[in-house]
């Protein structure tokens, strides 16, 4: 538990799951929970080194999620995800993958999406849900019951509005506008509007030093996609002899585009290899140059290299023989960029089939290591096995029929059994587990990889039920 001063004043200004459930609060003052807590650990409040904190955590979103990402407050991070949330798998997978991630990191963390930087950041704080994704055009049915101190207002604000009566964002937005500013300012209605999206809320985008950035702004806005196009492709050629000179490439780039209406437009780009090749990167971009919205023109275009990695450049050793190296990352790029999700899958060491394999980068280096089973293997192995209904004799007989979604097959021939052990050394419940794998043939000549948990007679071995695990092409 963390404790804040000023003056003679402790409190409480965090405080880890334990302390919330013995009825800790943030806020508390610090000899009230002693009192409640014997022995309570405490440590003095570091600000300084949470803000180092969280401004290393929006760094990695920037580089990780989205090309616009900015501290939000001194307990969040705000990120502009439209044109990045399909490298992700969309929104939802994004942010839970997100949170999944900080979990990983000893981090406890809540995330949401909505059209405005306002509606998220109140609901991320305020919803129960760990991730919540409010779809378009439904952020005023979110966020209206919820309390006015979402809404980022002075505390004397907040306690003025509280004297009125008014608790929540739908009975402050049902408030006249014009006695409302008389008596608190400008400042209520301009965070409703941009709550509500009626007003631009821009987020600036962190950087740092060590990021490699080219820009352009315009004395006359643009909005032709010929003319972007253009303009794109010269600051990739900054960019290219920027990175050039450190020994660097990219891995991932992206174009910011800011618009005159203080909107901001962006598209990302990423990379299998180091590359700092420019008619390779301006392809990348300028193909995806029609989903940039101009709207009423962009009046400057930024460039950043937000990940870089060292690129040597390398001598092709001369030889007689010609050698013809085929380089598939460009391939890669193009489709990786425009959604979809690559891999290569690589042998592991394991004879339980779902173990034996693992997705490994489309440009992985070769792990050498092969699939060690002498028996033949299906083309085709199901996600998870299937359970199925078989007539057959124990305990070392293939099945005579089986039924398999809804279809009865009768098995014509039939190869094994192939006994697997289990793997007690990764999961103590496999000490004595067994699996019987047959390869068999029904009626129609289709072929399946079937097999019996447990020996047969052993109930400790297996439940004895059959599945499905495969199909062979």
């Amino acid at each position: 538990m963390a404790i804040s001063r000023s003056g003679s004043k402790r409190w409480v200004s965090a405080a880890d799951p334990a302390a919330l459930r013995v009825g800790l609060r943030i806020g508390t003052p610090a000899s009230k929970a002693q009192a409640m807590i014997a022995n309570l650990a405490m440590v003095d409040a570091s600000p300084r080194e949470d803000a180092d904190a969280l401004d290393r955590l929006a760094l990695w979103a920037l580089r990780q999620y989205s090309p616009v990402v900015a501290v939000d407050g001194t307990d969040g991070i705000a990120m502009d995800t439209e044109g990045a949330d399909h490298l992700q798998g969309g929104e939802g997978l994004m942010i839970s993958g997100l949170v999944n991630r900080l979990r990983g990191r000893g981090l406890t963390a809540r995330a949401a999406v909505a059209d405005t930087w306002g509606a998220a950041h109140a609901l991320a704080r305020l919803s129960a849900d760990e991730t919540t994704v409010v779809p378009a055009g439904q952020t005023a049915k979110a966020v209206t019951r919820l309390p006015i101190h979402c809404l980022r207002l002075p505390p004397e604000t907040i306690h003025g509005l509280r004297v009125l009566g008014v608790d929540t964002v739908g009975e402050l937005s049902a408030i006249p506008r014009a006695p409302l500013t008389l008596r608190f300012g400008p400042e209520p209605g301009r965070r409703l509007d941009q709550l509500f999206g009626r007003l631009a809320e821009p987020i600036d985008p962190i950087r740092t030093p060590e990021l490699v950035e080219v820009s352009r702004p315009f004395a006359e806005p643009i909005a032709a996609a010929e003319t972007i196009a253009k303009y794109v492709r010269r600051l990739v050629a900054q960019l290219s002899s920027k990175l050039e000179e450190q020994g660097l490439g990219a891995r991932r780039v992206d174009l910011v585009c800011h618009r005159v209406d203080n909107t901001i437009q962006c598209l990302r780009a990423g990379l299998a290899k180091p590359v700092r090749d420019p008619s390779r990167l301006g392809k990348l971009l300028c193909d995806r140059i029609e989903k940039i919205d101009p709207g009423f023109g962009i009046e400057k275009l930024t460039l950043v290299a937000v990940m870089a990695e060292p690129l040597e450049e390398k001598q092709v050793a001369s030889s007689l023989v010609e050698e013809t190296v085929t380089d598939i990352s460009p391939l890669i790029d193009i489709l990786a960029n425009r959604g979809q999700r690559l891999y290569r899958l690589a042998p592991v060491a394991s004879d339980v089939p779902e173990r034996s394999v693992t997705k490994v980068a489309p440009t992985a280096d070769e792990t050498r290591a092969t699939w060690l089973a002498k028996w033949p293997r299906p083309s085709r192995l199901l996600a998870h096995p299937e359970q199925i209904d078989v007539v057959a004799l124990l305990p070392d007989q293939p099945p005579a029929v089986f039924t398999w979604r809804g279809k009865r097959r009768k098995v014509r021939r039939a190869d094994g059994p192939e006994r697997i052990f289990g793997e007690w050394w990764m999961r103590r419940q496999e000490y004595e587990a067994v699996r019987d794998y047959f390869a068999v043939e029904d009626e129609t000549g289709e072929r399946y990889w079937v097999f019996r948990s447990g020996d047969g007679a052993d109930a400790g071995t297996g439940s004895h039920k059959w599945f499905v695990h495969g199909v062979f092409g």
